[in-house]
C-alpha cells in the first residue's frame, strides 16, 4: 500500500474512533438534545457528518474516475499529506463556520445517524484504497473556507472534520452540565 493511503486511512480511523469515544459519553437522554437553538444536537452532528461524508465520497469518485480516464498516474511522492492541511485550524472551534442548508441535519435518531456515518465512512475509505497509489495530489477541487485542496488533502480534511465534531459533541455536553474529554484538540494526527 502507497505510504500516503495508508497514512490517510490511518488517519481517517484514528478520527473515527475519538469521534465515536465523543459520542458514546453522550446519554440516550440528551442525544437529541440541543445545547441552543443555533447548535446541533449530539444526533444532529452526527448525521451532519454523514451528509457531508456521502456526497464528497460520490464527488471523491467521480474525480478519479474522469482523472483515469485522463490517464491519472502513479505517485512518487511519499511524503506526508497530513502536515499540509491545518489541522488545529479545522479541529479548533475557535472560529464558527456556518454550514451550507443542504448539509444539515434532518433529525434522524442517533443510531439512525450512526448508521448512515458508518456507511458513508465505509464508502470514503473504499474510494481511497481503491485509488492506492495513484496521483491524488493532481486532483484538486475548492472548499468553500480552505481553498483549494488535492484530493488527498480532501481524505485528510474529512477525518479532521470529525475531529472537529467530536469536539463540538464535547461542547455540547459541557453544556449539558456533563463532562466531555479533556483532549483540547482531538484531531491533531499521531505520529507515526
Amino acid at each position: 500500500m502507497h505510504p500516503r493511503t495508508r497514512e490517510l486511512l490511518t488517519y481517517l480511523d484514528d478520527q473515527r474512533a475519538v469521534l465515536r469515544a465523543a459520542f458514546d459519553r453522550v446519554p440516550p437522554a440528551v442525544c437529541a438534545r440541543r445545547p441552543s437553538p443555533e447548535s446541533w444536537s449530539p444526533a444532529g452532528i452526527v448525521e451532519h457528518l454523514a451528509i457531508v461524508e456521502t456526497g464528497l465520497g460520490g464527488r471523491f469518485a467521480l474525480l478519479i474516475a474522469e482523472a483515469r480516464r485522463k490517464g491519472l498516474g502513479p505517485d512518487p511522492d511519499v511524503t506526508p499529506v497530513v502536515p499540509t492541511l491545518n489541522v488545529k485550524g479545522i479541529v479548533g472551534r475557535v472560529r464558527r463556520i456556518q454550514s451550507a442548508p443542504t448539509l444539515a441535519p434532518t433529525g434522524l435518531h442517533a443510531r439512525d445517524a450512526w448508521a448512515a456515518l458508518e456507511h458513508a465512512g465505509i464508502g470514503i475509505r473504499d474510494v481511497l484504497a481503491g485509488s492506492d497509489g495513484l496521483a491524488l495530489g493532481t486532483i484538486s477541487m475548492p472548499h468553500p473556507s480552505l481553498g483549494e485542496l488535492s484530493l488527498y488533502q480532501w481524505f485528510a480534511f474529512v477525518a479532521a472534520h470529525e475531529g472537529r465534531h467530536a469536539a463540538q459533541i464535547d461542547e455540547a455536553l459541557a453544556s449539558f452540565g456533563l463532562s466531555g474529554s479533556s483532549e483540547r484538540f482531538p484531531g491533531t494526527p499521531r505520529a507515526t
